[in-house]
């Protein structure tokens, strides 16, 4: 898996899925429309704002609420490329994983880090470097099988693989 280099979008506490996608966005699916929606309600023009490979930060239980799929979806199509957080809802959680978001629990990193800081992410080394507060965290490591699927993209397409590969 590859080193991700982006800069930090934060918000707070126990931003619910229907804050990361509204419910009235679902009538379209697609990764455009979900992607120009994301967030939107949380940071004014958040889809203008972020760059392919920016990383979202944000304080404890982030992801609570609905279980609906279309959250971490959102914010993967809008070009988040990791979440870091204190804590994760756990419906929200398995979701990210079960799409290819990557994800990191860290409350020193995510309290710590700020709106705009550049960050550097080892996922499979589990290293955060913030280039802006010239610090570094040694965050939990994901598992191997998680870091399968993130590295096939989805569960999916890992699934696809591990069956592919038993023919």
């Amino acid at each position: 898996m590859e080193i991700i280099k982006g800069q930090v979008h934060k918000v707070g506490h126990d931003i619910d899925t229907d804050l990361i996608i509204p419910a009235r966005f679902l009538n379209d699916i697609s990764d455009e429309s979900l992607a120009r929606n994301c967030m939107n309600d949380v940071i004014q023009d958040f889809n203008a704002k972020v760059k392919f490979g920016d990383v979202l930060v944000a304080g404890k239980n982030f992801g609570c609420g609905s279980s609906r799929e279309h959250a971490p979806i959102a914010i993967k199509a809008s070009g988040i490329s990791c979440v870091i957080a204190e804590s994760f809802a756990r419906i929200f959680y398995r979701n990210a994983i079960n799409i290819g978001l990557p994800i990191i629990v860290s409350e020193a990193a995510a309290r710590e880090i700020a709106y705009g800081d550049n960050l550097e992410v080892d996922i499979k080394d589990g290293i955060v470097i913030n280039h802006t507060q010239n610090k570094r965290y040694e965050v939990e490591q994901l598992p191997p099988f998680i870091l399968e699927i993130m590295a096939a993209g989805d569960l999916i397409s890992y699934t696809r693989k591990k069956v592919m590969a038993n023919d």
